[in-house]
């Protein structure tokens, strides 16, 4: 399959971008004040960088759900990071949602034609919104087996496997 000049990235920011620090009972992280210490997730701004240059240029949003007062945090810790600097994603290219099946919506109105997220529970909202899906479970020993809840959702183990995975048209 031969990349679409209208191809569009959506990727999500914690556990895909930001390794998370902490999370509550119900899967939310538990505060970010932790966040500005938190790693990035392993190699992914060298691949959202090569993404940006070989494929999707300015056509790549972060899709993040995020409570109002950590939405400075989290753009804190892209800034403090020099995330956009090293990827080339626009700093205008974030949006942020307060409930996870918000993102179906912000994906359809970007046109999103690829979303990264590490919870099959997001990716459950956006079937049918966006053609194609990868679960981001780089700590998940057993990623395959989520194929057979979402056959369509393919689990990506590493940001490289992700990058040549889309740089080669899949």
């Amino acid at each position: 399959m031969k990349p679409d000049a209208a191809d569009t990235l959506g990727v999500d920011i914690g556990g895909v971008i930001v390794d998370r620090v902490r999370e509550d009972g119900q899967g939310r992280t538990a505060g970010f004040a932790g966040a500005a210490e938190a790693p990035e997730i392993e190699g992914a701004f060298d691949a959202i960088a090569r993404l940006v240059r070989h494929r999707f240029g300015h056509r790549v949003w972060l899709v993040s759900r995020c409570d109002e007062p950590n939405e400075a945090v989290l753009l804190t810790w892209l800034g403090r990071h020099r995330f956009f600097a090293a990827t080339g994603v626009a700093r205008d290219r974030v949006r942020f949602c307060r409930r996870r099946h918000e993102k179906a919506a912000i994906c359809r109105d970007l046109g999103v034609t690829h979303f990264v997220d590490d919870r099959l529970v997001v990716l459950s909202h956006l079937v049918g919104a966006v053609p194609h899906l990868y679960l981001f479970a780089s700590r998940a020993a057993d990623a395959d087996q989520f194929r057979h809840v979402l056959p369509h959702v393919q689990p990506i183990a590493r940001w490289s496997d992700l990058a040549d995975a889309l740089l080669d048209g899949r």
